[in-house]
């Protein structure tokens, strides 16, 4: 029983951001199968906008407990970003889990070959009002070691992602959701998008529906 196989999905943002006259659409998930000890996880994010895709992220990982810390897995793999822009390929590593409080936590590390190193920070909280009504905060952090002119990346704190959504759960597996989201540049990414006569930091409305399996 203890190698029994199992799988997951869970389509966490699958949204449509309104902002002012201009609407994306953005997805988010990830989905793994294996045993209670060894899993190959899969994650997947990006943005719709006029038929071009940027801040793919798509990432390949191996899985496993860490022991003597409860909660908590140990990841490591591949990252490739592919959208629109030059492609990129990074190793990973990082853990994934729930710290106290059921808070949800996952710090990675990415790192190329030409000595470009990358951090990533994703941080979110369920709080549950009722048994189907549930909102949640949501945030991602981006660092980067060095400029990436050719994707218009700065060294430093590039970037944030962050959201509050409030769901609906029809039922465990399906939730269509409203909510705010906030996303900004920092250090050198902002000059790269002031310089494209493009907008520092962005708030939008969200309407959108999250899936599991």
């Amino acid at each position: 029983m203890d190698n029994r196989t199992f799988s997951h999905v869970l389509l966490d943002q699958f949204e449509g951001r309104s902002g002012g006259s201009n609407t994306r659409f953005r997805w988010d998930g990830e989905g793994w199968i294996g045993t209670d000890w060894n899993r190959l996880w899969i994650k997947s994010e990006g943005f719709v906008d006029h038929s071009s895709v940027s801040d793919g992220d798509q990432e390949l990982l191996y899985d496993r407990p860490i022991p003597r810390m409860k909660y908590f897995d140990a990841q490591v793999g591949v990252r490739a970003d592919l959208d629109s822009g030059p492609a990129r390929v990074w190793s990973a590593v990082g853990i994934e889990g729930l710290a106290p409080y059921s808070f949800e936590f996952a710090p990675t590390l990415y790192i190329r070959n030409d000595g470009r190193v990358a951090g990533r920070i994703n941080g979110a909280y369920s709080l549950r009002f009722t048994q189907r009504t549930v909102l949640e905060p949501q945030v991602e952090l981006n660092f980067y070691s060095k400029d990436d002119p050719e994707r218009e990346i700065g060294s430093g704190f590039s970037d944030l992602d962050s959201g509050l959504r409030l769901r609906y759960e029809i039922n465990r597996k399906f939730a269509p959701y409203v909510g705010y989201t906030y996303e900004g540049a920092f250090g050198g990414s902002a000059k790269y998008r002031s310089n494209n006569g493009e907008a520092v930091g962005t708030s939008s409305f969200v309407f959108g529906v999250r899936i599991w399996h």
